[in-house]
């Protein structure tokens, strides 16, 4: 469900005073003002791109991470590791700028790896008397005793 939905809904439907909405939401009084007179469906931010100081050690960084899953755990170098090595390098960035790439890298691996195929495939519909399933447990009542 859309953010201006609920919000119109707790106004409109609910009666739910603007101050109240806003404590809820984070948003502004006067945002959700806007929001309940305009006929908006979803508020559309445009974020320009911008360069990053990180852009140029991308690259690397992305193949150290990838040299580190491939290690044992314990010997993984961590994140503020990393960083230390990329300010040698000449990174004036923060840890914070480095620890997110490190965080979106992981999760677009783990997405890559998730939708790869390995050669697994299950079925999720079958023939009659293909599959089976057996329960093997006993349960026991005993009604009308005391």
């Amino acid at each position: 469900m859309g953010f201006l939905s609920v919000i119109r809904r707790w106004a409109l439907r609910d009666k739910m005073p603007i101050r109240e909405i806003s404590r809820r939401t984070g948003l502004s009084r006067n945002t959700i003002k806007k929001y309940l007179r305009e006929g908006a469906v979803e508020p559309k931010f445009k974020t320009p791109s911008r360069s990053s100081k990180l852009d140029p050690y991308a690259d690397r960084l992305s193949a150290w991470l990838l040299a580190q899953t491939r290690k044992p755990r314990k010997e993984r170098r961590t994140v503020k590791q990393m960083h230390a090595d990329l300010m040698k390098l000449g990174y004036e960035g923060s840890y914070g700028r480095v620890a997110a790439f490190a965080r979106t890298w992981r999760a677009d691996r783990h997405r890559a790896e998730q939708t790869t195929g390995r050669g697994t495939y299950v079925p999720l519909v079958f023939q009659p008397g293909e599959a089976f399933q057996f329960d093997w447990s006993e349960d026991w009542v005993n009604i009308g005793c005391r």
